[in-house]
Protein backbone atom coordinates (compact mmCIF):
# COMPACT_ATOMS: atom_id res chain seq x y z
CA UNK A 1 0.00 0.00 0.00
CA UNK A 2 1.45 3.41 -0.43
CA UNK A 3 -0.05 6.65 0.88
CA UNK A 4 0.60 10.10 -0.53
CA UNK A 5 -0.50 13.57 -0.84
CA UNK A 6 -2.04 14.21 -4.34
CA UNK A 7 -3.70 17.17 -6.41
CA UNK A 8 -6.53 16.53 -8.93
CA UNK A 9 -4.64 18.20 -12.50
CA UNK A 10 -7.25 18.83 -15.57
CA UNK A 11 -5.39 17.57 -18.98
CA UNK A 12 -7.46 19.82 -21.13
CA UNK A 13 -8.02 17.21 -23.25
CA UNK A 14 -11.15 15.36 -24.49
CA UNK A 15 -8.85 11.68 -24.10
CA UNK A 16 -8.81 11.85 -21.08
CA UNK A 17 -10.05 14.70 -18.31
CA UNK A 18 -8.75 14.79 -14.55
CA UNK A 19 -6.19 12.74 -13.23
CA UNK A 20 -3.65 12.36 -10.67
CA UNK A 21 0.09 12.56 -11.32
CA UNK A 22 2.10 9.83 -8.64
CA UNK A 23 4.92 10.45 -7.21
CA UNK A 24 8.02 9.10 -8.67
CA UNK A 25 8.28 6.76 -5.55
CA UNK A 26 5.24 5.25 -6.32
CA UNK A 27 5.48 5.18 -9.72
CA UNK A 28 8.41 2.97 -9.12
CA UNK A 29 6.15 0.77 -6.76
CA UNK A 30 3.64 0.39 -9.79
CA UNK A 31 6.98 -0.38 -12.23
CA UNK A 32 8.35 -2.41 -10.31
CA UNK A 33 5.83 -4.43 -8.93
CA UNK A 34 3.91 -4.52 -12.46
CA UNK A 35 0.94 -2.66 -10.95
CA UNK A 36 -1.49 -2.32 -13.19
CA UNK A 37 -4.99 -1.95 -11.20
CA UNK A 38 -5.48 -0.44 -8.08
CA UNK A 39 -7.83 0.06 -5.25
CA UNK A 40 -7.81 3.90 -4.83
CA UNK A 41 -8.72 5.99 -2.00
CA UNK A 42 -9.29 9.48 -1.36
CA UNK A 43 -9.04 11.22 1.82
CA UNK A 44 -10.26 7.97 3.17
CA UNK A 45 -13.97 8.46 1.76
CA UNK A 46 -14.19 6.65 -1.01
CA UNK A 47 -12.56 3.87 -3.11
CA UNK A 48 -12.61 2.23 -6.29
CA UNK A 49 -10.46 0.25 -8.73
CA UNK A 50 -8.92 1.89 -11.34
CA UNK A 51 -6.01 1.53 -14.15
CA UNK A 52 -2.75 2.89 -13.41
CA UNK A 53 -1.57 4.45 -16.84
CA UNK A 54 1.58 5.40 -18.21
CA UNK A 55 2.17 9.08 -18.83
CA UNK A 56 6.01 8.79 -20.13
CA UNK A 57 9.47 9.10 -18.89
CA UNK A 58 8.75 6.47 -16.43
CA UNK A 59 5.65 8.59 -14.89
CA UNK A 60 2.06 7.22 -14.36
CA UNK A 61 -1.23 8.93 -13.70
CA UNK A 62 -5.04 7.38 -12.35
CA UNK A 63 -7.94 8.84 -13.72
CA UNK A 64 -10.64 10.75 -11.71
CA UNK A 65 -14.50 10.64 -12.89
CA UNK A 66 -16.25 13.58 -12.23
CA UNK A 67 -18.56 11.10 -10.38
CA UNK A 68 -15.50 10.74 -7.86
CA UNK A 69 -14.81 14.61 -8.03
CA UNK A 70 -18.56 16.00 -7.24
CA UNK A 71 -19.24 13.47 -4.06
CA UNK A 72 -15.76 14.60 -2.76
CA UNK A 73 -15.90 18.36 -3.82
CA UNK A 74 -12.46 17.92 -5.34
CA UNK A 75 -11.22 21.00 -6.67
CA UNK A 76 -8.25 21.28 -8.60
CA UNK A 77 -4.63 21.76 -7.50
CA UNK A 78 -5.94 21.08 -4.10
CA UNK A 79 -3.85 18.81 -2.07
CA UNK A 80 -6.04 15.80 -1.24
CA UNK A 81 -4.84 12.50 1.05
CA UNK A 82 -4.22 9.23 -1.71
CA UNK A 83 -4.10 5.44 -0.88
CA UNK A 84 -3.32 3.00 -3.56
CA UNK A 85 -3.87 -0.75 -2.59
CA UNK A 86 -2.64 -3.72 -5.32
CA UNK A 87 -6.23 -4.58 -6.47
CA UNK A 88 -5.79 -8.17 -7.01
CA UNK A 89 -9.36 -9.03 -7.86
CA UNK A 90 -10.31 -11.45 -10.76
CA UNK A 91 -11.73 -8.90 -13.05
CA UNK A 92 -10.67 -5.34 -11.78
CA UNK A 93 -13.70 -4.46 -11.16
CA UNK A 94 -16.72 -5.59 -8.82
CA UNK A 95 -19.02 -8.66 -11.16
CA UNK A 96 -22.26 -7.73 -10.82
CA UNK A 97 -24.35 -10.74 -9.29
CA UNK A 98 -27.08 -10.47 -11.91
CA UNK A 99 -24.08 -11.19 -14.44
CA UNK A 100 -22.48 -13.52 -12.38
CA UNK A 101 -25.81 -15.51 -11.60
CA UNK A 102 -26.45 -15.71 -15.95
CA UNK A 103 -22.66 -16.91 -16.64
CA UNK A 104 -23.09 -19.70 -13.85
CA UNK A 105 -26.72 -20.69 -15.63
CA UNK A 106 -24.91 -19.94 -19.28
CA UNK A 107 -22.11 -22.10 -20.18
CA UNK A 108 -21.87 -20.55 -23.45
CA UNK A 109 -22.18 -17.41 -22.53
CA UNK A 110 -19.88 -17.83 -19.90
CA UNK A 111 -16.97 -19.13 -21.89
CA UNK A 112 -17.90 -16.26 -24.62
CA UNK A 113 -17.11 -13.75 -22.03
CA UNK A 114 -13.77 -14.85 -20.77
CA UNK A 115 -12.50 -15.24 -24.07
CA UNK A 116 -12.90 -11.50 -23.79
CA UNK A 117 -10.03 -9.45 -22.89
CA UNK A 118 -9.60 -8.51 -19.36
CA UNK A 119 -10.07 -4.88 -20.89
CA UNK A 120 -12.99 -6.00 -22.17
CA UNK A 121 -14.18 -7.40 -19.87
CA UNK A 122 -14.28 -4.69 -17.53
CA UNK A 123 -15.95 -2.41 -19.98
CA UNK A 124 -19.00 -4.63 -20.03
CA UNK A 125 -18.69 -5.04 -16.33
CA UNK A 126 -19.01 -1.34 -16.33
CA UNK A 127 -21.76 -1.25 -18.43
CA UNK A 128 -24.10 -3.73 -16.84
CA UNK A 129 -23.67 -2.76 -13.11
CA UNK A 130 -23.91 1.00 -13.86
CA UNK A 131 -28.05 0.71 -13.19
CA UNK A 132 -29.25 1.17 -9.88
CA UNK A 133 -32.33 -1.25 -10.94
CA UNK A 134 -31.44 -4.88 -10.40
CA UNK A 135 -33.88 -5.91 -12.81
CA UNK A 136 -31.91 -3.25 -15.67
CA UNK A 137 -29.16 -5.07 -14.52
CA UNK A 138 -30.04 -8.28 -15.40
CA UNK A 139 -31.01 -6.96 -18.65
CA UNK A 140 -27.76 -5.93 -20.01
CA UNK A 141 -26.39 -8.73 -18.58
CA UNK A 142 -28.67 -10.54 -20.89
CA UNK A 143 -28.94 -8.48 -23.67
CA UNK A 144 -24.51 -8.43 -23.64
CA UNK A 145 -24.43 -12.01 -23.53
CA UNK A 146 -27.32 -12.42 -26.40
CA UNK A 147 -24.69 -10.34 -28.36
CA UNK A 148 -21.27 -12.10 -27.71
CA UNK A 149 -23.63 -15.50 -28.90
CA UNK A 150 -24.76 -13.73 -31.90
CA UNK A 151 -21.58 -11.98 -32.61
CA UNK A 152 -19.47 -15.12 -32.27
CA UNK A 153 -17.74 -14.11 -29.45
CA UNK A 154 -16.47 -10.73 -31.02
CA UNK A 155 -17.81 -7.47 -29.29
CA UNK A 156 -18.87 -4.85 -31.34
CA UNK A 157 -20.35 -1.74 -29.41
CA UNK A 158 -21.74 -0.38 -31.91
CA UNK A 159 -24.18 -3.27 -32.13
CA UNK A 160 -24.38 -3.90 -28.65
CA UNK A 161 -25.48 -0.15 -28.05
CA UNK A 162 -28.02 -0.60 -30.71
CA UNK A 163 -29.04 -4.59 -29.15
CA UNK A 164 -29.55 -2.05 -26.07
CA UNK A 165 -32.04 0.63 -27.64
CA UNK A 166 -34.16 -2.52 -29.25
CA UNK A 167 -33.76 -5.41 -26.74
CA UNK A 168 -36.18 -8.01 -26.30
CA UNK A 169 -36.30 -8.07 -22.95
CA UNK A 170 -38.03 -4.67 -23.26
CA UNK A 171 -41.47 -4.38 -21.32
CA UNK A 172 -43.96 -3.84 -24.04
Amino acid sequence: MKLFDGHIKNSNSNVFGFYILLPEKVSEWCLNKKIKRVICTLNEQFSWQGGIMPMGQGRYYILVNSQVRKKLKLELNKAIKVQLEEDNSKYGMPMPEEMEELLYQDPEGEQLFHKLTAGKQRSLLHIIGKPKSSELRLIKALVVLEHLKKQNGKLNFTILNENFKNNRFKNK
